[in-house]
């Protein structure tokens, strides 16, 4: 086990805030798409939070889990606790899927699974083209990797030698009607990723440190190949009566569910 250390605390404790805001988010709204929002946050705070530069782009191209995004956007001063409040609600900026042109943070709308990787790969040729050194992250779902759409950036990636590209897979096995493997296989497999030419490396989705140190060694030395992150997560990763089940991709949550998620937060971050 490694030891920890005053970045490993206060990284837990980012982790569970976050997911009591997503929480609350949820709650006030009475709606769904918890459990896909808290598998993938804390690939988030790897990427939005500690890595991402000004130059760089993240999309979040599972845009069902926006609720995660909006949390880290108000975390770093994006979007302000007055707007916070209003996701759901009529007249928003913050609905259910990700809305462009209304947070620095949001360049496009998201949430049509497969959209992601293709404008990604455009938004990282247009960097190569320019010769800056903007890097762009795609966190996508592991469902999201049935698309064709997917599989057509990838190789326009790979033709054109796209190594600022950063795809993260938020690999929880479950997608809106089933196991991901049992849909249309494994088609997140890291193997597949990396015989195809993309670099690949496989990591604890929950391991904020372990994603980061992941991102470092991928970008550390330019080599004309696209990055792949394979993240095996937990749907509904801290709450104990959500973790790998299917109905958390849909469920709102009961006053008495609510209560419970949050006990289960606090006992297992430090908060």
């Amino acid at each position: 086990m490694k030891p920890e250390t005053i970045e490993t605390i206060h990284t837990n404790t980012l982790s569970g805030e976050l997911r009591l805001k997503v929480l609350s988010l949820y709650h006030a709204a009475n709606a769904g798409h918890i459990g896909c929002s808290l598998s993938c946050i804390d690939l988030m705070i790897a990427t939005l939070v500690k890595r991402k530069r000004e130059q760089d782009t993240f999309l979040l191209s599972k845009g069902h889990a926006a609720a995660a995004l909006y949390a880290c956007l108000n975390h770093l001063g994006d979007i302000s606790d007055v707007e916070l409040d209003t996701f759901y609600k009529n007249g928003t900026t913050l609905p259910a899927h990700p809305a462009p042109n209304k947070h620095q943070g949001i360049p496009f709308a998201t949430g049509s699974l497969g959209h992601g990787l293709p404008i990604g790969t455009g938004i990282a040729q247009a960097g190569k083209l320019i010769g800056d050194d903007s890097r762009v992250f795609v966190l996508m779902s592991d469902g999201e990797t049935n698309e064709g759409t997917t599989w057509e950036a990838a190789h326009f990636a790979l033709q054109h030698g796209l190594d600022n590209l950063i795809m993260l897979v938020d690999k929880n096995g479950l997608q809106g009607f089933g196991n991901t493997a049992d849909v249309m296989g494994d088609t997140a497999s890291a193997n597949l990723w990396q015989t195809i030419g993309f670099e690949t490396i496989e990591v604890d989705g929950h391991d904020v440190e372990q994603i980061g140190d992941a991102i470092d060694r991928l970008t550390a030395v330019p080599n004309g190949k696209p990055k792949a992150i394979i993240a095996h997560t937990i749907k509904g990763k801290g709450v104990s009566y959500m973790e790998n089940k299917l109905e958390w991709h849909y469920l709102p949550m009961t006053p008495a569910q609510y209560e419970e998620a949050i006990g289960d937060v606090k006992s297992m971050y430090t908060i």
